[in-house]
C-alpha cells in the first residue's frame, strides 16, 4: 500500500510541471449539459442508486505543489502508468514470508482502491484552501503522531476503523482500499445512505426541525437535510471527540487527526449526469483546524456492483491479536527468527 501511494505522489509531482486547463473546464468534464435531472414522484431530484468513489487521486496535495487540475494528457498518462504498474505487480511471483517476519498487509488482489485519477482531473480531493491541504493545527498533528507511535499500547489508541466502530462523517464518504460504494435511498421526508465499508447507515431527515440536544454527542453526529434547487444539502453536528476525520491509509496526513465536539459538516450532493453525482463537503472545527476546508469529488454510478455484508465484528481478532503481539515484543525485545 505504501508503494502505491509513493508511486502516485512521484507521478503527480512530475506531471505538475505541465500546464493545465482552467478549473471551470475541469468540472465540465463530468457535467452533461444535455442531461435532464430525473425526478421522483414527489418532484425531488433522483439521487438513488449505487455510487462509487475509488480513485488514485490523493486527498491532499503534497506540500509545495500548486496545481489544482491535470490536463487530459496528464490524466491519460497517470492512468496508463497505474495500469502498467498493476500489470507488472501481478506478473511477479508470490513471495514467501519468513517465520518471525512482518507478514505485511493485503495483496493487491484483495484491494479495490481504483486505477484512475478523478474524472474531474483534480490533483487532490481537497479543493479549498487553494493549497489542496487541510489547515490542521499543530496540536492535532502532534496527537496523531503520538497515537501512531503508541498505537498498540491500548485499544483506545487504535483506529476506530480497526475497532469496527465507525468511520464517522465525513470519513465514511472518503475512499479506502476497498468497499468504496454507497447506496442512496430516498423517501418524501428522508434520505438514507448505506456505506459498504463498516456497513454504516445514515438515515437523514429532510426537515428543519431542531437538532438533538447539545448534550447528546454521537459517532456520526446528528444530520438534517434540505434542497437548494437540485442540490441536496446535508448539515451534521452533535459529534463527540472520540472520532477521527480519516481512518484509512488513503487519508494520508489526515489519517488519525482527531475530531472535537465543535465539528460541523456540510455536504452537498448534485447529480450532474446519468453517471455522476458531485459530492462536496465543508469541514469546520475551530478546535482542530485554523479555518474551514472543503473536499470535492465525483461519485460514479456503479449499477452492476454487488455489495456484500461487511461483518467487521464477526471474528475480528485483529485488536486482541495486535495487543497481545505487542505485549510479546515487550517481553522479548529482540526475538530470534521463528520464535513464537
Amino acid at each position: 500500500m505504501k508503494t502505491r501511494a509513493s508511486w502516485l505522489t512521484v507521478a503527480v509531482a512530475a506531471l505538475l510541471l505541465v500546464s493545465a486547463l482552467p478549473a471551470a473546464a475541469q468540472i465540465d468534464r463530468v457535467r452533461d449539459p444535455n442531461w435532464t435531472t430525473p425526478r421522483l414522484p414527489d418532484g425531488q431530484p433522483d439521487l438513488q442508486g449505487q455510487w462509487g468513489n475509488k480513485t488514485i487521486t490523493p486527498i491532499e496535495r503534497r506540500e509545495g505543489e500548486t496545481r489544482a487540475f491535470l490536463s487530459d494528457e496528464e490524466m491519460a498518462t497517470l492512468n496508463q502508468q497505474r495500469a502498467d504498474a498493476e500489470a507488472a505487480n501481478d506478473a511477479r511471483p508470490a513471495q514467501r514470508t519468513e517465520a518471525g517476519r512482518n507478514v505485511g498487509g493485503y495483496g493487491s488482489y484483495w484491494l479495490d482502491s481504483g486505477d484512475t485519477v478523478l474524472s474531474t482531473g483534480q490533483t487532490s480531493m481537497v479543493t479549498d484552501p487553494p493549497t489542496g491541504r487541510a489547515p490542521v493545527k499543530q496540536w492535532a498533528l502532534d496527537t496523531k503522531a503520538w497515537r501512531l507511535a503508541n498505537e498498540f499500547d491500548t485499544y483506545d489508541n487504535m483506529s476506530v476503523w480497526d475497532r469496527c466502530i465507525s468511520r464517522g462523517v465525513p470519513g465514511s464518504m472518503l475512499p479506502a482500499g476497498y468497499n468504496n460504494v454507497y447506496r442512496i435511498f430516498q423517501t418524501p421526508d428522508h434520505v438514507a445512505i448505506f456505506h459498504e465499508m463498516i456497513h454504516d447507515a445514515r438515515i437523514i431527515p429532510l426537515s428543519d426541525k431542531p437538532f438533538v440536544d447539545d448534550r447528546i454527542d454521537q459517532w456520526m453526529g446528528d444530520s438534517r437535510a434540505h434542497w437548494e434547487g437540485d442540490v441536496l444539502v446535508v448539515e451534521t453536528r452533535g459529534f463527540h471527540n472520540r472520532g477521527w476525520i480519516a481512518s484509512s491509509f488513503a487519508g494520508g496526513r489526515l489519517k488519525g487527526i482527531p475530531t472535537s465536539t465543535a465539528l460541523h459538516v456540510v455536504e452537498r450532493y448534485e447529480r450532474v449526469s446519468e453517471t455522476t453525482i458531485m459530492w462536496e463537503v465543508t469541514v469546520t472545527d475551530p478546535n482542530v483546524y485554523t479555518a474551514p476546508w472543503t473536499i470535492s469529488m465525483p461519485l460514479t454510478a456503479e449499477p452492476g456492483y454487488q455489495m456484500f455484508e461487511y461483518a467487521c465484528h464477526e471474528g475480528n481478532y485483529a485488536v486482541p491479536n495486535s495487543l497481545s503481539g505487542e505485549r510479546h515484543l515487550e517481553r522479548n525485545p529482540h526475538p530470534t527468527d521463528g520464535q513464537q
